[in-house]
Parts: C-alpha cells; sequence; structure tokens
C-alpha cells in the first residue's frame, strides 16, 4: 500500500462513522487518500459523515468493503467480532485488500474471517479521546497510535500513521488488553478523579471548581510523565496521618460520594510512596489504619463485611 509520489492514493472505507471512524476517514482524505463510502445507521453517524465527509457515499458495510482498498472497521469492540466474521462471510473482502480496526482492546485474532479471506489485517489504535468533530483533526497531530501488524503488513501501517500526522507504538498481539487498560485507567479514570476533586472543592464553597485545579494538575501531570512517582507530593508521602485524617472526615461529612475513590487511591500512593523509600513503613501502617477506620465508619459499611 505505500505509493511512490504521484501514484494515487489507496481508496478508503470507513464501517462505523462514529467519533473515531469519521475523524480519521476526514483526515486520510486530507492526505490525499479518496473515501468512496461510509456505513453508519444511527443519526448521529449520518451527521458526521455529513459534516466530516461530505459528498461520501452512505452505504451498507458489505457495499463499502466491496469498495475499498483499505477498510477501516471503526466499531464498538463487543461488535468486532461479528462485523469482521458477516463481511468475510458475505464474500465482501478480497485477497490483499488492507482491513484495519481502530480497538485498543484486540489484536489481530479478532479479524481472522478477514486473514482467511485474504485480506490483510492491522490493529491500529488512536490514544486519543475523540468528540467526533472536526476538532480532533488538528489532535491528532502527533497522536500515538497503538499498531498490531504482520511483518508485511508494517509498511502499509506506518504509512496510514504517517499519513494522520502521528506516531507510532508497536503492541505485541498478547498485549494489546494491558496497553488498552494503561490507556483507559489513565484517560477514564483520570475524568472521574477530576470529577470528584471539582465535587470536594464545590462542596467547600469554591465558584469555580475548575479554574482552581486548571493550573495545579496542569503541573502536576506534566510532572508526573516526566518523572514518574518521583513527582508525588502532599501528605500521603509526607505521612501526615492528621492531614489525611482530617480530610477523611469532611469527605465523609461533605462529600461522601468521593470517599472511596479518595481511599482507594491513599492506599495505592502510600504503597508506590513506601516502594521508593520517601514513605517509612511505620508512617504507612499508621495511616493504613486511618484509611481501615474511615471505610469501617462508612454509611453501609455493615452490608459489605
Amino acid at each position: 500500500m505505500p505509493v511512490s509520489p504521484g501514484q494515487p492514493r489507496a481508496s478508503i472505507g470507513v464501517v462505523g462513522a462514529g467519533r473515531v471512524g469519521a475523524v480519521l476517514a476526514a483526515a486520510l482524505r486530507a492526505a490525499g487518500h479518496p473515501v468512496v463510502a461510509a456505513a453508519g445507521e444511527s443519526d448521529a453517524s449520518r451527521a458526521r459523515i455529513a459534516a466530516l465527509l461530505p459528498g461520501v457515499e452512505r452505504a451498507k458495510p458489505t457495499a463499502v468493503a466491496r469498495a475499498c482498498d483499505v477498510l477501516l472497521l471503526t466499531v464498538p469492540d463487543d461488535m468486532l467480532a461479528n462485523v469482521a466474521a458477516t463481511l468475510a462471510a458475505s464474500g465482501a473482502l478480497r485477497p490483499g485488500q488492507y482491513v484495519v480496526h481502530t480497538s485498543g482492546r484486540h489484536g489481530l485474532a479478532v479479524l481472522a474471517p478477514a486473514a482467511a479471506a485474504g485480506a490483510r489485517v492491522v490493529a491500529l489504535h488512536p490514544a486519543m479521546t475523540f468528540t467526533g468533530t472536526a476538532l480532533d483533526l488538528e489532535r491528532l497531530s502527533g497522536c500515538a497510535f497503538g499498531l498490531t501488524a504482520g511483518e508485511a503488513e508494517r509498511p502499509a501501517a506506518e504509512a496510514l500513521v504517517a499519513d494522520l500526522g502521528g506516531t507510532i507504538t508497536w503492541v505485541p498481539e498478547q498485549m494489546r488488553t494491558l496497553y488498552h487498560a494503561g490507556l483507559a485507567h489513565g484517560a477514564n479514570h483520570l475524568v472521574t478523579l477530576v470529577s470528584e476533586a471539582m465535587e470536594m472543592l464545590a462542596a467547600a464553597g469554591s465558584t469555580d471548581p475548575a479554574a482552581t485545579l486548571r493550573p495545579l494538575l496542569g503541573a502536576a501531570l506534566d510532572n508526573a510523565l516526566a518523572q514518574g512517582d518521583a513527582a508525588l507530593t502532599g501528605p500521603i508521602v509526607r505521612g501526615d496521618v492528621g492531614t489525611v485524617e482530617a480530610h477523611l472526615a469532611d469527605l465523609a461529612a461533605n462529600a461522601p460520594q468521593t470517599l472511596a475513590s479518595y481511599v482507594a487511591l491513599a492506599r495505592a500512593t502510600a504503597a508506590r510512596a513506601v516502594t521508593d523509600g520517601r514513605l517509612l513503613p511505620i508512617r504507612a501502617r499508621k495511616l493504613t489504619a486511618v484509611l481501615d477506620r474511615a471505610v469501617a465508619a462508612a454509611p453501609g459499611a455493615e452490608a459489605h463485611r
């Protein structure tokens, strides 16, 4: 699939014009690939095709597959195996065609029916959160893509990422789920963490919790990405048992919905601080006792014993 200067670009079809599929197809179109057809039945998918892929035919998945050189399967993880099997069984896939899915969790095994039909299969996952609008196109520049591909398919996979403006992280087939778990833990759970922190500040009287947190969280994220555990600061690392105990009491009284995650993350933080030597084990034991008491005193604790 890599092309020489002046050679036509591979044609693109997309099955699943969700937030990811429509954006990737639009980015490849901007890079010179003709997008020949897109499949999407929901009102949101139709709107995305109209907005991001104007003039592109909306067609059934089998018709999309037959029309393109590179088929993007951008459907939910749990649908991917069935979609690949259905397209292969219908005869819509052909030898030499590239079938590329964008699931973080799955590798190449989920595309086994496509491979059996002679297609060349690639797992290409953008490590990015998507809105499904043109705003995402700029975010693709420098975005890391988790790639899994056979040796013969690697040049084509690399070319696709280059056309998308991204960088490559090669992920072994057997490590796809762990790779995806790392991304979900870092990004999805970060949203939960930040939302709960804003709820705490709002309960404390802040009129703009986001503005209060933005510079602190930006600095903390930069430091964590650069330094790892060495970036940890705060009462857990210092072993300030009294401060943590006061936190827990106020959370129980004013933001009880955040208590469970505070305790879980405090335990994990203490364990990491002990491992790197910044928190003495005796202080960690005192912190753990305080956390245990807070859990035991929480409403509903008896029901879980």
